[in-house]
């Protein structure tokens, strides 16, 4: 019964303050009792789960803690295993984006091949900035052609310079710079 309940089923002639008090503090007194034995209720339950003081139980307590812990490892056992397999799931997923992406680059590689070889189909024809290639064996084996792109010469002149020639020297050098 709630106070406010209590204190309206007394007859207004016995109401005091003190009476009230004592009907508040005898209601909280009980509530405390009743919450501190459902307290070492519950530290006695956590011991015995725990495999403490199981001495004083009898054979009956012992089946039904065996049959709680029984359950709670039923239920951990099963959400471990969902968890397993949503992970697993996951992974397929990834897998499968994983595989569908290595198809699409497979297939843009084999279109790139397929260009490439229509653009090398004619070894004749002779692309921008490639020079054919004539092996022709040197009598000297120490030359060797350079395989070069050719320079373009966009606005080049190549006129011989008029103007003076340079003075007489040892082939053309600088004389300080002769040891």
């Amino acid at each position: 019964m709630l106070d406010r309940e209590k204190f309206e089923t007394l007859p207004s002639a016995t109401f005091t303050p003190r009476t009230y008090f004592s009907i508040f503090e005898l209601s909280s007194q009980q509530e405390y009792l009743k919450l501190k034995a459902r307290y070492e209720a519950l530290q006695r339950t956590q011991r015995n789960l725990l495999g403490e003081d199981l001495g004083p139980l009898n054979s009956k307590e012992l089946e039904s803690l065996e049959r709680q812990l029984d359950m709670s490892l039923k239920q951990i056992r099963s959400t471990r295993t969902q968890a397993m397999l949503d992970t697993l799931q996951d992974l397929q997923n990834k897998e499968h984006a994983l595989n569908e992406a290595n198809k699409s680059l497979k297939q843009r590689l084999m279109e790139g091949n397929q260009m490439t070889l229509t653009w090398n189909q004619n070894p004749q024809d002779v692309g921008y900035g490639r020079q054919p290639q004539h092996h022709q064996p040197q009598a000297d084996g120490f030359f060797h052609p350079l395989d070069c792109e050719p320079t373009l010469q966009i606005g080049y002149h190549t006129d011989p310079i008029t103007g003076a020639s340079a003075g007489p020297s040892v082939n053309n050098y600088i004389s300080g710079w002769l040891p």
